[in-house]
């Protein structure tokens, strides 16, 4: 087998066996196609089986003068991960990444946005337009309930559950979570159900999709990047964010007004509860409130 066959089956093995998602699945795959485009390049002929630790270090040397460190730790993550799974194939019997360290990373804060800032930028919508009403719905769904914009675009009609005040999220690896909803979010989405999209002329295979754009099909990422920083700069936000930066903002608030990490863990969709940890070096005052009010040696 050639590269190609190798990486197309390394693809349905993260798929199949490990259940990714489609973004974790082609952000592993272009690690790979990275160093399948280093070899070509430098007309260096090794197959995924001969590949030696030294033609591995040169590669992972020459592409640290191009990225960033963290891009550096994330593609020898990718990499380690494409000569594991040869080993559980038996294609390899050793991984030549195993003595190789990826830098050392400090732990990066989220970016957050304080309640104000949320507020002006939904405020700046313009809701005379039939796209205003749908982004201050998507805006405040985006923020009520926590979510990554892969799942913010990909909800569903048939996952509302408002009678109940949940609505159903499908996360990574296509795992399931329910995560509660305000009335007022509900309110905005009831609005733009029925003001805006039963006008639109919805596409096949689109007919269950919530958010849409003019042309009646599901919204992409990049889309979502573009509304958020298009209000950004409409109310002079000297600040660098993104559909993330909403998820972020709605744990810390949480956290600030006294939820536990674990309630927070679960609407999040965090697998593990230590990257939900993160949130507690957010905000040190908010910390410091905490313990001035709650250690009995405060009093």
């Amino acid at each position: 087998m050639n590269w190609n066959s190798y990486i197309k089956n390394f693809q349905s093995y993260l798929k199949i066996e490990r259940g990714l998602s489609k973004n974790s699945i082609d952000n592993y795959v272009l690690d790979v196609e990275k160093l399948q485009h280093y070899l070509h390049q430098n007309e260096i002929n090794v197959s995924p089986l001969t590949i030696t630790e030294e033609t591995l270090q040169e590669f992972i040397y020459e592409s640290s003068k191009h990225i960033n460190p963290r891009s550096q730790a994330r593609l020898i993550s990718g990499l380690k991960s494409f000569f594991n799974y040869l080993i559980f194939e038996d294609y390899r019997q050793n991984n030549p990444l195993e003595l190789i360290e990826a830098p050392r990373l400090g732990r990066k804060l989220p970016d957050t946005l304080n309640v104000a800032d949320i507020d002006n930028l939904i405020a700046a919508i313009d809701l005379t337009t039939a796209e205003g009403e749908r982004n201050r719905a998507l805006l405040e769904t985006l923020y009520g309930c926590g979510l990554r914009v892969s799942e913010l675009v990909a909800l569903k009609i048939s996952d509302l559950f408002f009678n109940e005040g949940f609505i159903k999220v499908t996360g990574k690896g296509d795992k399931q979570r329910f995560v509660p909803i305000s009335e007022l979010t509900q309110k905005y989405i009831d609005i733009y159900r029925n003001e805006i999209r039963t006008h639109l002329n919805i596409q096949k295979g689109h007919e269950d999709t919530l958010f849409l754009n003019r042309r009646g099909k599901q919204l992409t990422r990049a889309m979502i990047f573009t509304i958020i920083k298009n209000l950004a700069v409409k109310i002079n936000l000297n600040k660098t964010i993104s559909p993330h930066t909403f998820r972020h903002s709605f744990a810390t608030h949480l956290l600030e007004n006294g939820a536990d990490l674990r309630s927070i863990q679960l609407m999040l969709g965090h697998e593990s509860i230590t990257t939900t940890e993160i949130y507690m070096h957010v905000d040190r005052k908010h910390l410091n409130q905490v313990m001035q009010t709650f250690h009995p040696r405060s009093k």
